[in-house]
This record gives structure tokens, C-alpha cells and sequence, in this order.
């Protein structure tokens, strides 16, 4: 299968060429020709899968077919609803690369930014907009956006928006959306929010579910260390400096840990930079670029960066944390190994995170390798080791207590056996030869 037979126009072929894209990955090859015969998708994938041009390629496609006049302000005829602003920046830029010969105008809209500048944008006219629910109800209620000439609309990573508490924003959003439209749903897995949001917003879709789980357990090369809490920091910084990691990834839970655990890395030596919610915008994007550029060794981040960040060949993501949800585990650790190549992913989980990591593994439906870092195995196993080696060593030396009382009572035997022999021999019992 090519892009041609897929049947794309050529300025989007010619868009795709110089990006390396050269055949199409599963999730593009099922989800492209359906969307482009204007029908309704519902698609489940890991992330890493291609899964943005899937839905790009064919929307490009379909509203370059149908230009618009220079002369009159652009109409918004397609939206993408995204959860972050790393996302909706991610996609804009490929959205962008996608249909740089085609004449559309492309406006990403997120929080943590001045709305100003986004409003000129919006007021320019675009044809499409990539917006997180939040940032796109401001500028609703400013009277910003028109979806009265909507073509379609496409939710990406679905899951993530509604567990973010997106619901009654995208409820609201849908009340705005013309009724006759195409719309593209795409989630990481069907969980019962997603299933309720796909019956009010799909009309017959067709459903396409790509399980690459086995794919990523070939690709991604993944380890659990078990280690006792107080040492992950250690550990991290040990097995960075020592096997002389760059670009590493590595996830927290929380913000605060995020902090600490970036201050620890950056005392240590390593050239790190910490990317959370509470980071100003400008931030957060001078970290990502200084990642991406090699400027830096070692990006920690909370949940907020594991979907849309797309750094090409990432080698190792570590997971400092367990994150509170299994499936982020995907979302994490789907930063590396992407379309295809092979990468990292490490997990440094504790006593206490056992059970969460049991509930990884059946999203997985396998079990991933466990084994301790030398030099930094728990006190539970050093101390049961210990004990193994104490009970051992009780038990040689009861072995070597009875070996000598029965060698003691054998001489003994023998020399009084000796000493009778020479009585009745009348010889010197020394010089008998009884053994």
C-alpha cells in the first residue's frame, strides 16, 4: 500500500515526500479511505501509530477540493479538538506540513497565552481550527468563531479530553456544531465516556480498532526496577550519568515531584528542565525545543507532556512514577518507539506501587520484566537476602557441629578399641595397627 493508491491529491503527496512518509502505517491505510467516503469513524490505537495524519490527510483533502474564495473572510470548516496545548501545538505544525501546498489557513487556539493575538487570527478567517475545549469557549463567548459552515469535526486523543472534565464543555460544543457533518472520533481505548460521547456525536460510524500492543512490546524494550522510594532519585541519576543517556524523558505524578526530582538531576550535574502545568507557556515550549535540540540531557515532565510531545528516534522514556491512570502508561511510554523504531521505556517502581503496576499489565495483556539495579535493591529483599544467608550459615554450622562430635566419637571408639587390643596382645597400644 502507497499514499497514491490511497487515492490523495498531489499536492499533499508532495507535502508528504519530504517528511520521510513513504507508506502508510495500519491506522492511515483503514482510516483515510473511509473518511474520504465522507463516513463517520470511531478509532481506537495506541498512541505513536500515525494516527494524526489519518485524520489530516483526508480533511486537507477534502477542503482544498472545496477553496474558498480569497476575496471573502475564510469560514471554519474544520475542527480538531485536541486536551493540551503541547498537543494542539504538535498538530497545528504537522496539519501545517501536511497542506503547505494547499492554500488553507491553519489557527491553533490554547490556554496559558495572550487571546489577542489568537483573535486577529480567528478574525482573519481560518479554515481550520486545532483548539482545547477550554480556550475554545473563550473565544465562543467572545464571539470569535462561526461553526454555522462546519464540515467536520474530529476529536483527538477523546479519552484524555474526558478525563481532563472536558465533559460538559464538549457537550456544549457539539449543541453549537451543525447537525449535518462528518465527524472523526479517535481515543486510545473505548472507556464508557468515550462510548457516551461517540452515541450523541456519531451517526453509523464505522468503527476501527488497531491493537499494535504486540507491535510495542517488539519495539519498545521495557524494564521495571523494583527500588525503595527514597532511592529513586539516585538510581535516575546514577543510570543516567553512568550509561551516558541524552534525551531522556522522564514522567512524574504529581508537579511537586516533577520539581524535586528536577532540582535532584540538575544538583547532579545533568542538564535538565521540568515541564508541568504550573510552567508559563513560553516555558514550556523553550523546554520542549531545548529538548528536541539536544540542549539539554534530561526532560521531566507530569502527564501533560505525554501526549502530543513527538521527538523523533526518543531513546529512553523513564517513568519515575507510576501515573495515577494504566492507560498513560501507553500514552508515556509511546513517546519512544514511535512508527516503528525501537526504543526504552523504564519504570522505577516501589513497594507501595506493586498493585498499580498488576493493573499496567492487564491493559498490556502481558507481563513486563521485573528485576533489581545492582547496588540498589530494596531493604526488603537485601534484608530477606540476609536473612537467607544468616539461616544458611546456622545450618553449616550445625552441619560442621555434628560433623565434629561424630569425628570426636569415632577417635575415641578407635582408641579404645586400640587400647583393649594391645591389653590382650601385651603390645603398646601406640604401636597396635587397629583403625
Amino acid at each position: 500500500m502507497t499514499f497514491e493508491k490511497l487515492g490523495l491529491i498531489p499536492e499533499l503527496l508532495s507535502a508528504l515526500a519530504p517528511l520521510g512518509y513513504v507508506k502508510p502505517t495500519t491506522v492511515q491505510a483503514k482510516v483515510i479511505p473511509v473518511v474520504m467516503e465522507g463516513k463517520d469513524v470511531i478509532a481506537t490505537a495506541q498512541t505513536g501509530t500515525g494516527k494524526t495524519a489519518a485524520y489530516a490527510l483526508p480533511l486537507l483533502q477534502h477542503l482544498a477540493k472545496k477553496e474558498q474564495k480569497a476575496t471573502t473572510k475564510k469560514a471554519i470548516r474544520g475542527l480538531i479538538l485536541v486536551p493540551t496545548r503541547e498537543l494542539a501545538s504538535q498538530v497545528a505544525l504537522s496539519v501545517g506540513d501536511y497542506g503547505k501546498e494547499c492554500s488553507l489557513e491553519i489557527v491553533a487556539i490554547y490556554g496559558g497565552v495572550k487571546l489577542t493575538p489568537q483573535t486577529k487570527k480567528l478574525q482573519r478567517g481560518a479554515d481550520v481550527v486545532i483548539a482545547t475545549p477550554g480556550r475554545l469557549i473563550e473565544h465562543i463567548k467572545m464571539g470569535n468563531v462561526d461553526f454555522s459552515k462546519l464540515e467536520m469535526l474530529i476529536f483527538d486523543e477523546a479519552d484524555r479530553i474526558l478525563d481532563m472534565g472536558f465533559w460538559d464543555e464538549v457537550e456544549g460544543l457539539l449543541g453549537l456544531m451543525p447537525k449535518k457533518r462528518q465527524t472523526l472520533l479517535f481515543s486510545v481505548g473505548m472507556t464508557k465516556s468515550v462510548k457516551r460521547l461517540s452515541e450523541i456525536s456519531l451517526k453509523k460510524p464505522v468503527k476501527i480498532e488497531i491493537n499494535n500492543n504486540g507491535d510495542f512490546a517488539k519495539k519498545v524494550t521495557q524494564t521495571i526496577y523494583v527500588v525503595d522510594s527514597d532511592r529513586k532519585c539516585e538510581l535516575l541519576s546514577y543510570m543516567i550519568g553512568s550509561q551516558n543517556w541524552h534525551q531522556v524523558l522522564v514522567f512524574t505524578r504529581t508537579k511537586q515531584s516533577a520539581d524535586e526530582v528536577g532540582d535532584y538531576l540538575s544538583k547532579s550535574g545533568l542538564k535538565t528542565l521540568v515541564l508541568h502545568g504550573d510552567k508559563a507557556h513560553s516555558q514550556r515550549t523553550k523546554a520542549v525545543a531545548a529538548f528536541k535540540e539536544n540542549a539539554i540531557r534530561v526532560l521531566v515532565a507530569t502527564d501533560i507532556a505525554s501526549r502530543g510531545l513527538d521527538i523523533e528516534d526518543l531513546p529512553h522514556v523513564i517513568n519515575y512514577e507510576l501515573p495515577s491512570d494504566a492507560e498513560d502508561y501507553l500514552h508515556r511510554a509511546g513517546r519512544t518507539g514511535r512508527a516503528g523504531k525501537e526504543g526504552t521505556a523504564i519504570s522505577l517502581v516501589c513497594k507501595e506501587e506493586k498493585s498499580k503496576f498488576k493493573e499496567i499489565e492487564k491493559v498490556l495483556k502481558y507481563t513486563i520484566k521485573t528485576e533489581f539495579y545492582t547496588g540498589f535493591e530494596t531493604k526488603e529483599w537485601v534484608d530477606k537476602e540476609a536473612k537467607k544467608h544468616t539461616i544458611k550459615a546456622k545450618i553449616d554450622r550445625e552441619k560442621l557441629t555434628k560433623y565434629s562430635v561424630g569425628l570426636k566419637r569415632k577417635r575415641k571408639e578407635i582408641k579404645a578399641k586400640k587400647d583393649k587390643k594391645a591389653n590382650s596382645c601385651g603390645i603398646d597400644s601406640k604401636s597396635c595397627k587397629l583403625k
